[in-house]
């Protein structure tokens, strides 16, 4: 397994190698050679400097007034440094106009370089100036006075501030918040109100508080019998219902009776006899004044209501003592209840969680769209490239200006035996062909010029590059390829070759392919090239937006000003 993936990787890097030498490569078989002759001249204030001073570098012209002049711009005196370009100077001499362009040019590293020759067009024809070798001198340093030091240690940067705490408090609170919900209105547990606290009482005190209660209700006062005797007749058969017959409530009083009389007489209760003489004398009153509309003396009522309270003393009295079974299943009942009580709680809280969190995977999902919501909960290598720390940076020299997801690493360009000497290349990348994602960047010097190179001029044909580059890809077996080139402008009017398209690139496992799309971002100058590569999936919904924000920010020499061309 170890020895797979190693494969794998080494397949990866190499692969990742290859596509980015192969757009290297195309730079150096497209090369044109072009013989002028001198009717320009040079002249500089000096070719012996030390690192980091300046050369002044004069470029004359001398034409009629009729012809159009255009000097070099931008990078072209590589490997020299262009700091300024200073505008044109014109004089007139006789019939004539003399043209006078000055550059300051610069060097950081020692040793000797060759200014290439600089292409100056008049009127629609090309003249090259002579090559120019100058010397760069090391700054000798006096130790005696100026000591030595160890190089610094690197200095870990702090990430910029995000906002991540913010929104783990924001959950947090939300979650607290639910949890306190939930335990406040279902686990809690409640104070008992009056009604329940009256009925987790015994049976016979539940009766005196509602005899007692009887008396609050003032029906006497106010001549309600018929209130009264149904709220009295109530009390005694709700608690003979529970204690002595369980069809009290729904018997009438002939039954009632003769059901108390048989269990007195079957000994199973030890009534008086007077006890079910004096609730069979209350009972037919009552159904006097509920059905006769009969109108008992309101004395008499309240001997009624006192008889009640002590019959229901005597039939307490004759209740037997519950026996360790019946305590037994008592407890078991409770038990039973309780842990019901408890199993609907868990049920509602379950419930109640699925519900928030299907309402919020919902919202989120209306506001965002369920793919995202989805890919951001179960995780999209996509996702943590567009919403992490971009990084913006400098590659290359002359350097390429992008910002991407990630750093991007020097890669080791390995340069044919032909090209060596020739060309220079830096390389950049994150990922291969082979990734999901993947980004590089090149800058390639052409021509270093020798003295005895001083006639000619390398000029470069981007279009040529660019179709050698996809032969490449198609060498190193991408299939199906279709792309599309128009003109590209970055932000600071670096003018380039924008080419894109779709195309199956190869997976890791021989013989298989996916369906991908890429940009080859592609410019130049009198002997620099310089491309942008970005391959991605194309059913990967977030790459798009990754590939814009790093296209959006590509530039070139923002520190180089642009001059216009001068008549």
């Amino acid at each position: 397994m170890k020895n797979y993936e190693l494969q794998m990787i080494n397949k990866r890097n190499a692969t990742s190698y290859s596509f980015l030498a192969s757009s290297i490569f195309s730079v150096f078989f497209f090369l044109f050679s072009f013989v002028s002759f001198s009717q320009v001249t040079t002249e500089v204030d000096t070719t012996n400097i030390r690192i980091g001073e300046q050369i002044s570098y004069k470029i004359k012209v001398e034409t009629d007034s009729t012809k159009l002049v255009v000097f070099p711009e931008g990078q072209t005196f590589l490997p020299l440094e262009l700091v300024e370009a200073l505008k044109v100077d014109t004089t007139k001499n006789a019939s004539k106009f003399e043209l006078l362009r000055e550059y300051k040019l610069t060097q950081f590293d020692s040793g000797s370089y060759y200014i290439p020759p600089q292409k100056v067009i008049i009127g629609d024809n090309p003249f090259f100036t002579d090559s120019l070798k100058v010397e760069v001198n090391t700054i000798e340093v006096d130790t005696t006075k100026q000591g030595l030091f160890d190089i610094k240690p690197i200095i870990e940067v702090e990430k910029s501030a995000n906002k991540w705490w913010l929104y783990l408090l924001l959950v947090l609170a939300a979650l607290a918040l639910i949890g306190f919900l939930l335990y406040w209105f279902i686990w809690r547990k409640k104070p008992l109100t009056e009604e329940e606290e009256i009925a987790l009482l015994p049976a016979y005190d539940r009766a005196k508080l509602a005899i007692s209660k009887l008396e609050e209700q003032k029906y006497l006062e106010r001549s309600e019998l018929k209130s009264f005797y149904s709220e009295l007749t109530f009390i005694i058969r709700k608690f003979l219902d529970e204690k002595v017959y369980d069809r009290s409530l729904e018997s009438t009083t002939d039954e009632l009776v003769e059901r108390l009389q048989l269990l007195k007489d079957g000994n199973q209760f030890a009534f008086k006899k007077d006890t079910i003489s004096n609730i069979e004398t209350i009972f037919k009153r009552a159904d006097l004044v509920k059905f006769a509309k009969s109108k008992p003396d309101i004395a008499l009522a309240e001997l009624d209501k006192q008889t009640i309270e002590k019959e229901l003393e005597n039939v307490k009295l004759t209740l037997p003592e519950p026996t360790e079974e019946e305590k037994l299943l008592d407890q078991q009942y409770k038990e039973a209840q309780e842990r019901k009580e408890k199993r609907k709680k868990i049920i509602i809280t379950t419930a109640i969680s699925l519900f928030i969190l299907i309402a919020t995977f919902v919202g989120f999902g209306a506001t965002y769209g369920f793919g995202y919501v989805k890919d951001k909960l179960i995780g999209h290598s996509s996702i943590e490239l567009l919403e992490g720390d971009w990084v913006q940076s400098a590659y290359g020299f002359p350097p390429i200006y992008i910002e991407t997801p990630k750093v991007l690493k020097r890669q080791e360009i390995e340069l044919p035996e032909e090209a060596k000497g020739k060309v220079k290349v830096t390389a950049f990348g994150y990922g291969s062909m082979l990734d999901d994602f993947y980004i590089a960047t090149s800058t390639t010097i052409v021509g270093e010029q020798k003295e005895e190179d001083a006639d000619v001029q390398k000029a470069i044909n981007l279009n040529n590059i660019i179709e050698q580059s996809l032969k490449n890809w198609e060498n190193l077996g991408v299939q199906n390829i279709i792309t599309k080139n128009e003109e590209f402008l970055t932000p600071n009017e670096a003018q380039g070759i924008k080419t894109f398209g779709r195309a199956d690139f190869p997976k890791s496992k021989d013989g298989e392919f996916y369906e991908g799309e890429y940009t080859l971002l592609s410019f130049t100058t009198e002997q620099v090239v310089q491309q942008v590569i970005i391959m991605w999936r194309a059913d990967d919904v977030y790459a798009k937006d990754i590939v814009k924000r790093i296209i959006d920010s590509v530039e070139l020499n923002p520190n180089v000003k642009r001059e216009e061309e001068t008549k």
